[in-house]
């Protein structure tokens, strides 16, 4: 068993030193930008950076990403990241640094989907589920200590020593992935020059897997239409909080903190029970609940119950999120998944984009706990499809978790 898993921890080691450093990270540059510019809007710049990054790259990420040898692209994209951070804190023009930002985040654009293809050739189909929650544990531990950790060493040391943690962090996990094997070695003679028809062609190769997948595209609709209602949802909470609970900056902050900790419980409750609960439940009724947390959130009266609300929310979808990792992994040939993953992750981000504004259209026209309560009851019945579908039997093939290579061609056709 610890042979089994030793390639697995290593990988989960780095990603989560990695994870741990941009949060590290991310509160420092928060603050140094506003130290440089003493303006609140170029702090908010930093925000459109990343999905600008996800337009120019994912068009065409994917079709790289199929074709190279995933583990030398991980490394090389965690040690460049890792000496374009470490200059920030050298540079004293905003937007040197902006156009820098957006270098990094078009690099790590490849990590996403790079890792989804890697994690599913590496982890056996029967050890994912588990390998997932545990990930998402790593996951909400440096959500919970990183801006603990980057507090106390600015009030100590300042934030150019944060974002070096960062960059050292990359080196790191491109370190870990170094000590991992090669995965996919027959990628290494494949070198297709990517120009438009190429392109094209990648495209039209994920439409045809895609007709073959109705089932898939079903439970992927009905679960990212309530994911990204509740990302849209998740923009009006701090304005919630502050002018409907009337509550302090710093109630807010002990909030997200609870809710961090509920979020880690639930991903190490979701590892524990990876053999005992079965993956439809995980995705249906874990996506099911959480939906019902937003719905008790925008409902609350004060600082208790909402703080309730959050923990129950962030408890359950740690096991919505390794449940449709695992779905994902399972039912998406190796083939095509690095282009699915660019071009999905684009698509999810212009919705995002469409769902917030219109969220915020409405939240002017009505009011703000009106609105998001709508939204939420949306989200929720979207969920409760997606749990009454994943739960028929005549779907029980698609939620199979331990399945061979062989046997996967055949579930997904």
């Amino acid at each position: 068993m610890a042979k089994h898993w030793k390639n697995p921890i290593l990988l989960i080691s780095g990603i989560g030193v990695s994870n741990l450093g941009n949060w590290i990270y991310l509160i420092a540059l928060n603050i140094s930008i506003l130290n440089l510019t003493g303006s609140a809007a170029s702090v908010a710049g930093l925000y459109i950076i990343r999905p600008i990054a996800v337009l120019i790259t994912n068009f065409w990420s994917g079709s790289i990403i199929d074709r190279v040898n995933k583990r030398k692209l991980m490394i090389g994209i965690d040690i460049v990241r890792g000496i374009l951070v470490f200059f920030i804190p050298f540079i004293g023009s905003i937007w040197l640094i902006y156009f820098l930002l957006l270098l990094i985040n078009m690099v790590g654009a490849f990590f996403g989907p790079s890792s989804s293809v890697y994690i599913t050739k590496l982890v056996p189909p029967e050890s994912r589920k588990g390998f997932n929650s545990i990930l998402d544990m790593t996951s909400s531990g440096a959500f919970l200590l990183g801006p603990a950790i980057a507090g106390f060493i600015i009030m100590y040391s300042g934030t150019t020593v944060c974002i070096i943690i960062n960059s050292i962090s990359f080196l790191i996990c491109a370190f870990f992935i170094y000590l991992l094997p090669n995965v996919d070695e027959k990628k290494e003679n494949v070198r297709d020059p990517i120009h438009w028809k190429t392109l094209i062609k990648d495209l039209a190769a994920v439409r045809d897997s895609l007709k073959k997948l109705k089932f898939f595209m079903v439970v992927y609709l009905l679960f990212q239409g309530s994911m990204l209602i509740g990302f849209a949802l998740d923009s009006q909470e701090v304005t919630f909080i502050k002018q409907n609970l009337h509550l302090s900056d710093k109630d807010y902050g002990l909030i997200v903190s609870i809710t961090g900790v509920g979020s880690l419980i639930g991903a190490f409750i979701a590892a524990v029970l990876a053999k005992k609960i079965s993956l439809k439940v995980y995705l249906g009724l874990g996506m099911f609940l959480t939906s019902i947390g937003y719905i008790s959130f925008y409902s609350s009266v004060g600082f208790i119950t909402a703080t309730i609300a959050f923990v129950f929310l962030g408890f359950f979808l740690a096991f919505a999120n390794a449940g449709y990792s695992t779905f994902f992994q399972n039912n998406i040939s190796i083939d095509i998944m690095g282009r699915f993953g660019s071009i999905t992750d684009m698509v999810q981000g212009v919705i995002q984009i469409v769902f917030t504004l219109i969220l915020g259209f409405f939240a002017e026209w009505f009011s703000l706990q009106f609105t998001c309560i709508i939204f939420s009851i949306v989200g929720a019945l979207l969920s409760l499809v997606l749990f009454i579908t994943s739960m028929q039997s005549s779907n029980a093939r698609y939620f199979t978790e331990n399945i061979n290579k062989g046997e996967l061609a055949k579930v997904v056709q």
